[in-house]
């Protein structure tokens, strides 16, 4: 039995409720890269150290990384993928494809399909994201591959990926962060 849809937990705050840190967050969100205070942010954004701490991170990981944006935005949909994350999913999907993943790749993963075919680095960085996330360790072949395509440093990084949207998915999932009018979900809810 389905019923409405759950009603989101944080929702945004309104302008004039912010305290000052919750401002200075905010400011330092909008004026960044990101543009704008969405999705993780505006629950993250009730415990202003933390958001600021998290928002500094994902900047890194996913602005500055060594990793190539495709492998990036590969091991991101992966995550989501683990997380059951609609709001995550869409985000990244479109940028996923614009890095220059395969449009039936990214639809096989969203599909719970194994994506064929792949290429060799995108088979090391999928392998490795998906034995963490399913294992909570990697093997010794995994780990070979992925240090192979990415190095010692990437390897770090990809483990930082993985845990930083992570974080993120269980702070969308708990906040039951709504999807922007007409995007689909491809995950069921959990």
């Amino acid at each position: 039995m389905s019923g409405p849809p759950a009603q989101p937990r944080f929702p945004p705050l309104a302008e004039a409720a912010l305290s000052a840190a919750q401002r200075r967050v905010a400011d330092a969100i909008t004026q960044g890269p990101r543009g704008r205070l969405s999705g993780p942010f505006i629950a993250l954004l009730r415990s202003p150290e933390l958001c600021q701490r998290t928002q500094l991170l994902g900047e890194y990981l996913r602005y500055d990384s060594g990793i190539p944006p495709r492998l990036r935005e590969l091991a991101i949909l992966a995550t989501a993928r683990h997380w059951h994350q609609n709001y995550e999913w869409n985000s990244h999907a479109a940028i996923a494809e614009r890095a220059g993943l395969p449009r039936a790749l990214i639809d096989a993963l969203g599909e719970g399909q194994p994506p064929d075919p792949l290429a060799a680095d995108e088979a090391a960085v999928l392998g490795f994201c998906d034995e963490l996330h399913q294992k909570h360790a990697v093997s010794d072949a995994t780990y070979a591959r992925a240090r192979e395509v990415l190095g010692e440093a990437g390897v770090i990084e990809l483990c930082g990926i993985c845990g930083y949207y992570a974080l993120l998915a269980m702070v969308l999932n708990v906040a039951r962060t709504p999807l922007p009018a007409g995007a689909t979900a491809p995950f069921s809810p959990l």
